[in-house]
């Protein structure tokens, strides 16, 4: 991801809450892996792969946009209980929905190449989160948010919670 000139506020606090968002999904994607089984396995290690890319990419841009990168917490609160390969699933689908949620936030909060990277992290999260639940929403990273709280309350969610 790349920065333009002297960002808002707004920008590197939702490029920050991205971030989160990617530490997260590293992390339950680690869960996922351990519990997935053989026929879904490389789809979770290119998960997996995709959000430490995407994670690493945010980092420098916090730094590119002058702020200095939230690193990972220790463990994360998992949103249920993943004993098998079923929640191992609903957890990736669940993961990549909560993703795009937080880019599309991004997406509103940045312009130019920035906003670009976002929108296709956004389509990325929301092509995973299909794979893995079967089906999709109109507008992926918006309809989800519809019962949740407003997006300047997600971004500013614990760091410790999936």
């Amino acid at each position: 991801m790349t920065a333009s000139t002297a960002p808002a506020p707004a920008t590197l606090k939702a490029t920050q809450a991205a971030l989160a968002a990617e530490h997260a999904a590293v992390y339950g994607y680690g869960v996922v892996g351990g519990r997935i089984g053989d026929d879904r396995l490389q789809e979770a290690r290119d998960g997996y792969a995709a959000h430490r890319a995407r994670r690493d990419a945010l980092a420098r841009t916090v730094r590119a946009l002058g702020g200095r990168p939230e690193g990972a917490a220790p463990a994360y609160t998992l949103p249920f209980p993943v004993p098998d390969a079923a929640a191992a699933v609903r957890l990736a689908a669940e993961l990549e929905s909560r993703v795009a949620a937080v880019y599309a936030d991004l997406v509103r909060a940045s312009e130019g190449a920035l906003r670009r990277e976002a929108a296709g992290a956004l389509r990325e999260a929301a092509v995973r989160s299909v794979r893995w639940r079967g089906s999709g929403v109109a507008f992926p990273g918006l309809a989800e948010r519809a019962a949740a709280p407003t997006p300047s309350a997600s971004a500013s969610a614990s760091a410790g919670e999936l």
